[in-house]
């Protein structure tokens, strides 16, 4: 009788310098991050599927594309509605794919996973994808992206981790820069406009607690090469912090988990990009893109 398989799939955990992390081979994704045993990025058992995006990796698109219509060269592509009660294709398409582990495993603080993406409906491309992660002073995990076919392919990555410092985040310090804030339609998250943070309800340059406030909005001009966004509990001083390279973030309150953590999402091109090209990432066959981002306390 073979053995019973998980709801995401294998697990493989990877340790250094009291932190603790575990990828499972289902979408490649990160299933929690503790260092000295507390949390620091909101993590889910090893009997449930990921939900609500935790941990998950947002090949070849973040976020959404309204109506999952979008031109490309000249040629009109339908991707399925994957967020149907609001006609969106959100997320991309290996969210739920099975990944393959292909680092030797000798190194206790390594752990690298790899997927080929194949044409479908909607996106007719072949990418080799790779994520490694590695534990030195903090997490940092490696995404990238080969076109392997003979096509030029639109792409874009995001992801979806939650920092967690172990309590609410309404009670919670949020401190981050950014120069703009995207507003969307309340009905479908459909993109409207940008409109400057400052003197906004989400100016954090400062740092202050988040309270009430909901927030599931893309952020730009994030200064320089480098950004970083931080959580901190003010009575125990514990903190996460994310850092990346991309030119955008998406934050998201984390109402549909009790806003027991703050979605901190590093993007390379904003909710649209298909549609729009701002940002978009055009991969000719042979070409590779990376990014980073680094989990630390």
């Amino acid at each position: 009788m073979s053995a019973q398989v998980l709801p995401s799939g294998e697990q493989w955990v990877l340790s250094a310098d009291g932190y603790a992390a575990t990828v499972v081979s289902v979408g490649g994704g990160l299933r929690g991050l503790t260092y000295d045993g507390r949390e620091v990025l909101l993590g889910y058992g090893e009997s449930e599927p990921a939900h609500a995006g935790i941990g998950q990796h947002l090949f070849p698109w973040p976020n959404r594309i309204t109506d999952g219509k979008y031109t490309f060269e000249g040629v009109d592509q339908q991707l399925s509605l994957t967020e149907p009660t609001r006609q969106n294709a959100i997320h991309g398409l290996t969210r739920w794919t099975n990944w393959e582990r292909v680092d030797d495993g000798t190194d206790p603080a390594l752990v690298e996973v790899g997927h080929r993406l194949h044409g479908q409906p909607g996106y007719p491309h072949q990418l080799d994808l790779r994520l490694t992660y590695h534990l030195v002073d903090g997490l940092t995990v490696t995404a990238t992206a080969t076109n392997v076919g003979t096509s030029d392919a639109p792409y874009g990555y995001g992801t979806h981790p939650y920092l967690s410092v172990g309590r609410a985040i309404d009670e919670c310090v949020l401190e981050f820069h950014a120069a703009e804030w995207l507003e969307v339609s309340p009905e479908r998250m459909t993109p409207i406009g940008l409109s400057p943070v400052a003197g906004s309800p989400y100016d954090f340059q400062q740092g202050r607690v988040i309270g009430d406030l909901e927030i599931d909005n893309a952020f730009t001009g994030l200064g320089g090469s480098s950004w970083s966004v931080t959580l901190t509990d003010p009575d125990s001083g514990n903190r996460s912090v994310l850092t990346s390279d991309t030119p955008w973030l998406q934050l998201y309150t984390g109402g549909a988990i009790g806003r027991t953590a703050l979605a901190v999402e590093p993007m390379t091109c904003p909710p649209n990009a298909f549609i729009t090209g701002q940002n978009l990432v055009v991969l000719q066959p042979g070409d590779s893109h990376t990014t980073s981002f680094t989990v630390s306390v």
